[in-house]
């Protein structure tokens, strides 16, 4: 038996002119479309970038083609990264809630974001907690998860044990950014290595939560201090992925992006990630679409990395303490825009991966109703209506018989699929089949049959 499969190349999607929008058949300046029109041609566009057309060949050892071929083929994973942050797991006390957290994380998403948060991984000097980090993402590579690890360089709270000395705490960074890069080589290989850049220097950071690290950083220089995260990051990984994540989408993050180059002008990072929390209401697809657009001209996969939208009352923060249920009525809402805003940034080419922030309201990021599964792991709508698009409108299943060429011709979204072939007198043939974007032309799929 042997599989051939012909210029099969991950695409990462064109490089687009900012502010229009790509369509297969034309291009529309963003003063002509409206929220309407974007949602109205999103399928065509996840045709066109989602999809591939896909030639299955089948032939017996002789290389003569096999007529009448019964063909099952059923897609196992997604090409684009759905995902979530991973932080609740193995923080529940109930083994039910425990179970099923994992259960309905693992039969949704393809994607985890890990914490490496150093005050908190880092408890006391030279004792990272890497134990707990290795228990989750192997979970993860058995369950077909993609890890990430979140984030390496991030001042947003001092560790008791930090120098108060600049020039040593920058010498501990770069260290802990190796160890952790190299350490997990192999169980997770995606990393946002600096978080928020771009402002950096805020008050409450330099005053209250992190005023060692903010000093250090200052000391250091803003890109300074972030190409050289970059550097140490590129030295203990080579062929590891590299993000920088920000929460500003305004031009203060593009000339951060622009600065993050080496000395021969190329960029040092591999993804743009875009963090999209919205606890203050979802917004509308006209700006997410401007938001790909601008961010796309830099040529590299753009990463949704933290986006939440409520399922209660839609404010940007609450005093501690104070309720913040998820309601009926904020249920609907959320399930409503968390399907259009899918669909729209599924639709951009140049869009790779989405991350919701976080998986439970039992361990959300401020108290906010943002989880896709109640407190109880009890699935929202959200969840149910995330699982129509990714299981169910944008999965590929097919049933099929070869013509008399021995070929099966479909189209079926890019990832992962397993192929089951059955010939009278001969043994039923399952195996695993990668769909991926061809350079030009459709993906082609050769399966020889031995008896």
């Amino acid at each position: 038996m042997k599989i051939l499969c012909s210029a099969i190349l991950s695409a990462v999607g064109s490089v687009l002119l900012p502010y229009c929008i790509a369509g297969s058949a034309e291009l529309a300046c963003a003063d002509e479309v409206s929220d309407e029109s974007l949602m109205a041609s999103a399928d065509a566009r996840i045709e066109e970038h989602r999809k591939t057309g896909v030639r299955l060949v089948i032939r017996d050892e002789a290389g003569s083609p096999i007529a009448d071929a019964d063909v099952k083929l059923r897609q196992t994973r997604h090409e684009f990264l759905f995902g979530c942050n991973v932080f609740g797991w193995g923080g529940q006390d109930n083994g039910q809630l425990e179970n099923a957290y994992r259960d309905r994380f693992a039969r949704l998403l393809n994607y985890a974001t890990l914490p490496f948060y150093w005050p908190s991984y880092e408890p006391e000097r030279g004792r990272p907690e890497h134990e707990r980090c290795e228990r989750v993402a192997r979970w993860c590579l058995e369950n077909g998860i993609t890890t990430k690890g979140h984030p390496l360089a991030w001042n947003y709270s001092d560790a008791s044990w930090f120098p108060s000395d600049t020039d040593e705490l920058r010498r501990l960074q770069m260290e802990r950014i190796e160890d952790c890069v190299s350490r997990f080589q192999g169980l997770i290989d995606r990393w946002d290595v600096v978080n928020e850049a771009t402002h950096f220097d805020r008050d409450d950071l330099i005053e209250r939560r992190a005023p060692k690290h903010s000093a250090m950083w200052k000391a250091a220089g803003q890109m300074e201090f972030t190409r050289e995260c970059f550097v140490h990051a590129r030295k203990a990984g080579p062929k590891a992925t590299l993000l920088i994540n920000d929460y500003r989408v305004d031009p203060a993050y593009e000339r951060v992006i622009e600065q993050l180059v080496n000395e021969q002008g190329k960029p040092m990072y591999d993804v743009i990630g875009i963090q999209s929390h919205m606890h203050g209401g979802a917004r509308t697809s006209k700006a997410l679409w401007e938001i790909c657009e601008r961010f796309s001209r830099f040529g590299v996969p753009l990463h949704f990395t933290e986006m939440t939208i409520l399922s209660g009352e839609c404010v940007g923060d609450k005093p501690r303490g104070e309720p913040w249920p998820s309601t009926d009525e904020g249920e609907a809402y959320q399930a409503e825009e968390v399907a259009r805003v899918y669909t729209i940034l599924f639709s951009h080419p140049s869009v790779e991966a989405i991350t919701w922030w976080d998986f439970s309201d039992l361990s959300a990021w401020k108290g906010a109703p943002a989880g896709l599964v109640r407190a109880d792991m009890t699935p929202k709508p959200a969840y149910d209506a995330l699982m129509r698009l990714v299981k169910d409108k944008w999965w590929t299943s097919l049933d099929a018989k070869s013509d008399p060429r021995g070929i099966v011709s479909f189209r079926g979204f890019l990832g992962d699929y397993e192929l089951e072939i059955t010939v009278p007198g001969r043994k039923v043939v399952r195996l695993p089949v990668k769909v991926a974007k061809p350079a030009e032309g459709e993906c082609e799929v050769e399966v020889r049959l031995s008896r």
